[in-house]
């Protein structure tokens, strides 16, 4: 009696949004219910109740710039770190590689809130770190380690034939990589970092704990001054899920089109 061979599959799970696409009707419906639902009901509170709902919405907007600023500059601090450590894994180095290896697995297991005390509080007894740069820093290195494994995934994933190619026409390895196999795999790995923004999007909240005058911390500081914690942290939860939302269905679309462009 034949025997069926074993299949392996593997299953990912992300930290960040569940990204809409309509071949999926159900994610896709409820995206839509979720996104422009969150909306109205902002809009819904603001109106029947501007005291203190449209007080919030006014107190917040600085907020929602810091988190921006911590976000994208952590995210493209993190880039260029996941790129050096995923260069690292692959090299053929025994030194590179295990450095490399060995700071993925030690920032992978270091829970992010942790690290950002680490850096705020002390390595802050040594060199004074302004708060903003201390919460981009943290979460830079923390998801530097994610993005190490997204680029060393996604450069792992061009045809080895596209290397030899690219020595035979006598292209020096470092030439190879820079010309040929990183414009492929900046592609393939642009997706996974998109969701890697949504997810450290909604971990800046974090750094409210280190006096970043983030959205969290400007609700908070509302909500200690006016002693309205329900309705302060209800608007913060409905503008996180707009934002969170907003990005997951743009990084929906980024992917339609880079699929559309293969």
């Amino acid at each position: 009696m034949a025997q069926t061979p074993n299949t392996q599959i593997k299953i990912e799970i992300g930290e960040g949004a569940a990204i809409p696409v309509k071949s999926d009707s159900g994610l896709f419906t409820a995206w839509r219910i979720a996104f422009f639902g969150a909306i109205l009901t902002c809009c819904y509170l603001a109106f029947i109740k501007p005291e203190p709902y449209l007080e919030i919405f006014k107190f917040v907007p600085d907020g929602i710039l810091v988190t921006f600023k911590v976000t994208v500059g952590a995210i493209l601090l993190a880039s260029v770190i996941g790129l050096v450590a995923g260069l690292g894994r692959i090299s053929s180095n025994r030194i590179i590689n295990g450095t490399a290896s060995l700071y993925v697995e030690v920032i992978r297991g270091i829970p992010l809130l942790v690290q950002i005390f680490y850096i705020y509080y002390a390595l802050g007894r040594f060199v004074k770190i302004p708060d903003m740069l201390s919460a981009i820093i943290a979460m830079a290195v923390c998801y530097g380690a994610y993005l190490g494994e997204v680029f060393r995934a996604g450069i792992q994933s061009i045809p080895k034939g596209q290397m030899e190619a690219a020595l035979s026409l006598g292209m020096t390895r470092g030439q190879a990589l820079r010309q040929v196999i990183l414009p492929q795999a900046f592609r393939v790995v642009l997706p996974p970092i998109g969701n890697e923004f949504i997810a450290l999007l909604k971990d800046s909240s974090l750094v409210s704990i280190i006096a970043v005058s983030d959205l969290l911390r400007r609700g908070r500081e509302y909500a200690s001054e006016t002693f309205s914690y329900f309705e302060t942290y209800t608007v913060i939860a409905l503008i996180y899920l707009v934002l969170t939302l907003f990005f997951s269905k743009l990084i929906s679309l980024m992917e339609e089109r880079l699929n559309a462009d293969r």
